[in-house]
């Protein structure tokens, strides 16, 4: 019956878009029932028709987008039923104006990298990035960024993948500065890491979409760092060189509706800056040649129903200079074992 649905969901879509007629009542009627049920949304009667009414404003969106010569596309997905507002208020989680960006005052100074970095990487092809997570409704992306750097750096130094605990960040790390759900950085994350001498398995310290609270000492820690790295600012040469060594933490301006309803494709899109407000992880980059682009992978936190299966593509630039799409490249980092 699932499966039933989604199709029925894609024919919806797929008939609008390409459709000149002005879509009628019962089309938003029927895109809505499938949509409620794909994700199992429930409301009180007092929430179901603006709910309803935000989710007319947001197909349209969608369908209008989808009608013109992007080189990405949108669709329907779980956040179809929230503005934009609402959207970034609770799927991002940096207030970047009050934190300085991204970076932590103990900077450990930029890396040197003297081995030219290959055309193409994918660190998903080489068992060092984890299933894409979901952050929920709490502003914790900077401790997913800050576990998938590490589980990445962990992997390719010890030929082990294990999920780490973003909770466990989200509880302890606070007198380094990070403010659970309320937001965080990824250095001071790295900087717990270390302190702790480790960080906790997912398993072990599983994620509970809220916090901090108190924070938990029984588990035992499964991997650790001995330091992190900062890499060359505004360059999309270094990160390069970086991400040819591993996965990448890095933050973006993630508060435009080209994020909310991002489907597929290589998103290049002017309204895309550099106030950044979301903590993701490069674990990659390459060409598409239908498109003749040069592209970053990025893993989000949104989980798999969005995106390309929960990661999105970002066009990527050339040289130094370059804060890179979204402003990708102005600040990243990445821990060492």
């Amino acid at each position: 019956m699932r499966f039933l649905s989604v199709a029925l969901l894609l024919a919806l879509l797929a008939l609008s878009y390409v459709s000149a007629r002005p879509l009628v009542e019962k089309d938003y009627q029927s895109a809505f029932s499938t949509y409620v049920k794909k994700f199992n949304k429930q409301y009180t009667h007092d929430e179901f028709f603006p709910r309803y009414n935000i989710f007319k404003a947001n197909f349209d969106k969608i369908r209008h987008h989808n009608k013109g010569n992007a080189s990405y596309s949108m669709s329907v997905n779980e956040f179809a039923d929230m503005t934009f507002r609402e959207f970034h208020s609770k799927m991002t989680g940096y207030n970047w104006r009050e934190r300085n960006y991204l970076r932590a005052k103990n900077n450990h100074g930029p890396h040197l990298h003297v081995k030219a970095a290959p055309a193409a990487v994918d660190w998903r092809t080489k068992n060092a990035v984890t299933p894409v997570k979901n952050q929920g409704q709490c502003g914790s992306c900077w401790s997913f960024s800050t576990t998938g750097s590490t589980e990445g750096a962990w992997a390719i130094a010890k030929g082990n993948l294990v999920s780490l605990s973003e909770q466990q960040l989200i509880d302890c790390s606070t007198a380094q500065g990070n403010q659970g759900c309320n937001g965080g950085l990824m250095d001071q994350a790295f900087q717990w890491i270390i302190q702790n001498k480790g960080i906790c398995s997912e398993a072990s310290y599983p994620y509970t979409t809220s916090g901090p609270n108190t924070c938990q000492t029984t588990c035992t820690s499964v991997a650790s760092i001995s330091s992190y790295v900062d890499v060359t600012a505004s360059s999309e040469l270094a990160l390069k060189n970086a991400v040819s060594l591993g996965p990448v933490s890095v933050a973006i301006e993630a508060d435009q509706e080209c994020f909310q309803f991002y489907s597929g494709g290589v998103l290049s899109d002017p309204s895309c800056g550099t106030q950044l407000d979301h903590g993701v992880l490069v674990v990659g980059y390459g060409h598409d040649s239908s498109v003749n682009q040069d592209f970053w992978i990025i893993k989000n936190s949104w989980g798999a129903s969005w995106g390309e299966a929960g990661y999105i593509r970002l066009v990527r630039g050339s040289g130094t200079g370059s804060v890179g799409e979204c402003g990708l490249a102005t600040e990243p980092s990445y821990p060492v074992v």
